[in-house]
């Protein structure tokens, strides 16, 4: 079973682990990117995100696939926030079960790797001094004047920034209806 979610509301580390479970996974990776208070030397207040949603959803449910058949994962969900994220709020989390550790922990880092470098997510860190910087998706990376251009582009085509509270994907149903 696989799902993604877009929500504007905090994520719940607890519920969603303990939501999740397949009797043929030997290895259950919960990954969470929480807000953290600094960024490059400087004090952050809080983060906001915004997608370009019905692009996004159909990227990470590519990447989703593509990590299922590459790990053969028994089960993978990822969640990310959109909106205000305050800090030590989890902005990401990724969940992947294999029958191995070793698959669910590499399958998990390629997801999230694959998610923060190439789905159209836009992440603004406002600093404690009221000032705000909209930020690359890639650690270490600097890609401002491209960045720069696909917002720019995704502004002049005018696509919609509307929020979906908790849309839920489920992208093989055939094994929902497996677990009831």
């Amino acid at each position: 079973m696989s799902y993604l979610y877009l929500s504007n509301e905090p994520l719940d580390l607890a519920k969603i682990f303990s939501t999740f479970h397949h009797p043929a996974a030997g290895g259950i990776v919960l990954f969470s990117g929480e807000v953290r208070n600094h960024h490059q030397g400087r004090e952050v207040a809080f983060l906001e995100y915004e997608a370009y949603e019905s692009m996004a959803e159909k990227m990470i449910a590519k990447i989703i696939e593509e990590a299922r058949q590459k790990w053969e994962l028994h089960l993978a969900y990822c969640m990310h926030r959109l909106g205000r994220v305050e800090i030590s709020e989890s902005a990401i989390v990724v969940l992947t079960a294999t029958s191995h550790r070793k698959e669910a922990y590499e399958a998990n880092r390629w997801i999230i790797d694959k998610i923060k470098h190439e789905v159209p997510i836009w992440k603004k860190e406002t600093f404690t001094d009221g000032t705000s910087d909209w930020v690359m998706q890639c650690d270490g990376c600097t890609f401002e004047s491209e960045f720069s251009e696909h917002k720019q582009m995704h502004t002049e085509m005018s696509l919609p920034l509307h929020r979906q509270s908790h849309n839920i994907f489920a992208l093989y149903p055939h094994d929902e209806q497996q677990q009831q």
